[in-house]
């Protein structure tokens, strides 16, 4: 065990980075489960990841605003697009969600292979940078959050099919370039599927999820997406299974 790895100037960031991808997730994640498009995010976040990948093939890797511009823009077209077709062809939104998400992924592979540095590009997009989070980094990611929760409770933006995309593809590509596709995917699934509709439990199996998560980073050096999503799974499996015995 590494104890020097418990070092609250890293951890302490990660989580609040943590709890502010649960506050928008969870709801979301809700929501995602009762319409039955389970793999919404994985095509969003894929697509936002897409549109970091086109930036920095044109040479905006050290444009932050471009990198950015580039993901949002990538992710609200992906979202008028698959709104569209749901209006088309709602029984085959899954299958069609499902095939948007490996084109982008592939289309993404295709441009990273003229990457020298494609593949740790790849890993941080789908493993996030969590453990660099720093307070000041928060500050859009908080913004973002404060905007859904927003819209999502006060104005109602849930009830209507395209405010829901469009709030889905601005909050998953804040919380992606922070976090990464998996965690995102953890997040917004695990613990909507045992919590139902109670919004505070799924809060809670979260926030347990990604403290253990980040403590088992820490303590044997592990990667720290992959320790996150491994625990929330740990965590609700438990909180399922303790729910069956009683």
């Amino acid at each position: 065990m590494n104890f020097a790895g418990l070092e609250p100037g890293i951890l302490l960031p990660a989580f609040a980075a943590g709890l502010l991808v649960l506050a928008s997730h969870v709801p979301l994640g809700q929501a995602v489960l009762k319409r039955g498009i389970v793999f919404l995010d994985l095509a969003i976040a894929q697509i936002a990841g897409l549109g970091v990948v086109i930036a920095h093939s044109l040479g905006g890797e050290d444009m932050p605003w471009l990198t950015q511009l580039a993901a949002v823009s990538a992710a609200l077209l992906g979202a008028l697009f698959l709104h569209r077709m749901e209006k088309l062809s709602s029984t085959r939104q899954e299958a069609i969600i499902g095939v948007t998400f490996v084109a982008a992924a592939c289309l993404a592979l295709i441009l990273m292979s003229y990457d020298p540095h494609g593949a740790e590009h790849l890993q941080d997009l789908l493993v996030g940078q969590i453990l660099w989070t720093t307070w000041s980094s928060l500050l859009p990611l908080a913004a973002v959050t404060a905007l859904l929760l927003a819209t999502w409770f006060g104005l109602n933006w849930r009830a209507s099919s395209l405010g829901f995309y469009l709030m889905f593809a601005v909050t998953i590509t804040a919380s992606v370039q922070v976090v990464g596709i998996y965690l995102v995917f953890a997040s917004l699934i695990v613990p909507a599927l045992v919590s139902g509709e109670r919004l505070l439990r799924g809060l809670l199996i979260g926030a347990a999820g990604y403290a253990l998560g980040l403590t088992v980073s820490g303590l044997f050096d592990l990667p720290s997406g992959a320790a996150i999503v491994l625990a929330l799974v740990a965590v609700a499996g438990t909180v399922a299974m303790l729910k069956r015995e009683t």
